[in-house]
């Protein structure tokens, strides 16, 4: 089966070995896979490891066959892979057992991924192949972020930075369908006008004067995940006793920190990341309930994945970027 992996330190298109359900997984035949920066960070990571690894942790399908004791599902339905391995209970942390698919384990962009049983759950017959194949990481992620660490409520306002990314087109709709007031940034109108479309109800340049633009509004919640570039200019426009919930750092990872400023705006910091699968099941059901259909940017086939890889990096993308298989 044809995969693009990563090996000796290249990304490649390879033909691989076709996987074999064992005892309680699953194969999958993937029809569409979704890109996340995660991939594009695996390769250095790697470095010139030996062996390929396939790449991917968004992945759409059908079950191709399934291993001895396999109940959850049959040959010929249509799934969604849940990237969050071996986490299963909402919990303040994941367990020591967690990783993200698609490293170390082999991931999604293959014509074919052999899995967990647990891992996979039944798409929903309103999403096309591509939005059930970039719904998993990023819906999850947002998810988690606005809902069980954020603990969003109806009524209150909540600021993300960085409105094109795909997570944050899962926070703009997930909170609007909360009841949330939602105030979003870019440095581009174009994801400005895109995001207010989606829903959002108050756009700002990311150059503008943020505690000018937002003066009249009262923020109760940040979810940050662009990192130094913006963090110090979000805590600034965030109420006093404010959370702020941080999944991610597109920017440096590193900040200084004012403690005491921090600790006299009785803010509260959160990290989070990803989610168990009780909270994708609760995130799938959301998108069931409301009928999200996932912001899709462009798709490209696997021969061209390199060039999903540019896009992806230079970061001009409003929503997802997938494969198509």
């Amino acid at each position: 089966m044809k995969a693009y992996v990563h090996e000796y330190g290249k990304l490649l298109i390879k033909d691989m070995p076709e996987p074999v359900a064992e005892k309680g997984e699953v194969v999958v035949a993937i029809r569409a896979a979704g890109l996340n920066r995660r991939d594009l960070y695996i390769p250095n990571r790697r470095g010139n490891e030996v062996g390929a690894l396939i790449l991917g942790s968004d992945g759409a399908g059908i079950i191709a066959s399934v291993g001895e004791g396999v109940t959850n599902v049959k040959e010929g339905d249509a799934v969604i892979i849940n990237p969050s391995l071996r986490w299963f209970k909402e919990s303040v942390a994941p367990p020591k057992e967690f990783d993200i698919l698609g490293m170390p384990d082999n991931g999604t962009f293959a014509e074919k991924i052999v899995i967990d049983a647990h891992q996979v759950e039944k798409k929903p017959s309103f999403l096309t192949w591509e939005e059930a194949g970039v719904l998993g990481l990023a819906g999850l992620t947002g998810y988690r972020a606005l809902v069980t660490r954020g603990q969003i409520k109806a009524g209150e306002t909540v600021f993300i930075p960085g409105a094109g990314s795909g997570v944050a087109t899962y926070l703009i709709q997930f909170a609007k369908n909360l009841g949330a007031t939602v105030i979003v940034s870019s440095r581009s109108k174009e994801k400005l006008a895109a995001a207010k479309k989606l829903g959002a109800d108050v756009a700002v340049d990311t150059n503008a004067d943020w505690e000018k633009e937002l003066a009249n509004y009262t923020i109760d919640l940040v979810i940050e995940s662009v990192g130094r570039a913006t963090f110090h200019r979000s805590l600034k426009v965030l109420k006093p006793g404010g959370r702020i919930v941080v999944f991610g750092a597109t920017t440096e990872d590193t900040i200084t920190f004012d403690l005491r400023e921090f600790f006299y705006g009785q803010y509260t910091l959160l990290g989070s990341t990803m989610g168990s699968r009780e909270e994708f099941r609760n995130m799938t059901k959301h998108v069931e309930t409301h009928q999200i259909h996932p912001v899709i940017d462009e798709f490209f086939p696997l021969e061209r994945a390199q060039e999903a890889f540019h896009k992806l990096e230079v970061n001009k993308q409003f929503g997802k970027i997938g494969l198509s298989f």
